[in-house]
């Protein structure tokens, strides 16, 4: 190997075509930008959605919908997971902490218990709201559903 042999791996090297260095290139004059207009000039740079003048779509298409801003949104946890997360822990009574540290929800979540599956042993439950069938529920095995 000697240093006068020495050459860039095949495809390595791109040699691009230098534009706007006088018409002897090719590539002179208006340097492939064609002839007036808004491309043709420097610091062109379009809008997101522009086309052509024309009435963009975001603009021609309707609004639709409403989106309140006092909604509270709960992350919602059935009776069944907290009857199995009261086997596996061995727990007697569930809040936000323990919904945590188990991983169904994060500690900034709202929680709100649903009455879906049903619970076999007596829990005390403590979360941000109960629907009407869970809070029967609890309250039927003689446990508590405290609002926080």
């Amino acid at each position: 190997m000697k240093l006068h042999t020495l050459k860039p791996v095949a495809g390595s090297v791109h040699t691009r075509k230098r534009i706007g260095r006088g018409p002897g290139s090719g590539m002179g004059g208006t340097s492939t930008r064609g002839h007036k207009g808004a491309k043709q000039r420097s610091g062109y740079s379009k809008k997101i959605g522009f086309e052509g003048g024309q009435m963009p779509l975001q603009r021609r298409l309707p609004k639709f919908g409403f989106k309140n801003i006092n909604r509270v949104e709960y992350k919602a946890i059935n009776l069944s997971v907290l009857q199995a997360l009261a086997e596996a822990k061995n727990l007697t009574k569930i809040g936000v902490d323990e919904l945590v540290a188990a991983g169904f929800i994060s500690s900034k979540q709202l929680v709100k218990i649903l009455g879906n599956g049903e619970l076999k042993a007596k829990i005390d439950v403590t979360a941000h709201a109960f629907s009407k069938s869970a809070e029967a529920a609890i309250q039927a095995l003689g446990g508590t559903a405290t609002k926080l």
